[in-house]
């Protein structure tokens, strides 16, 4: 899962729960990442709407929109990450072996499958379902 993904997860779910305006520094002590990539991810997040600034000393980011509607679905689309994927590729297309020719192409087809599958899945999440999760963990349950 790509870490701009989980960053934009946890901090849409720390806003929702301290509802106010927080800076890029607060978040990223919360996240425990660099301010400068709060912001980059962020600046996805307010240009899909989902997300608004204030800009100045007592700036900061707050949702734009009910944060019991965003789904995580949202969040993929707007940060245009891809969940499902991998760069390398056993065997080689050009080789005569069946497996070895045809493995990467079969590959692509399980990543393609699966990166739908998870984007389905995305949809049916909201950020207050992720947020209710941690505080029944917390309780326990």
């Amino acid at each position: 899962m790509p870490s701009e993904f989980i960053i934009a997860i946890h901090v849409l779910v720390y806003l929702r729960k301290m509802d106010q305006q927080l800076s890029s520094e607060e978040l990223a002590k919360n996240v425990c990442v660099n301010p400068v990539r709060i912001r980059k991810v962020l600046g996805k997040l307010k240009k899909a709407g989902i997300v608004e600034t204030k800009e100045g000393i007592n700036g900061g980011y707050c949702f734009k929109i009910g944060s019991e509607k965003v789904t995580l679905k949202q969040v993929y689309d707007a940060l245009t990450v891809t969940i499902c994927h991998t760069s390398w590729r056993s065997g080689d297309i050009h080789n005569d072996c069946l497996v070895s020719s045809g493995m990467p192409y079969v590959i692509d087809e399980l990543c393609n499958d699966l990166e739908s599958v998870c984007q389905d899945y995305l949809s049916t999440i909201t950020i207050c379902d992720v947020l209710l999760k941690l505080e029944n963990k917390k309780r326990g349950k």
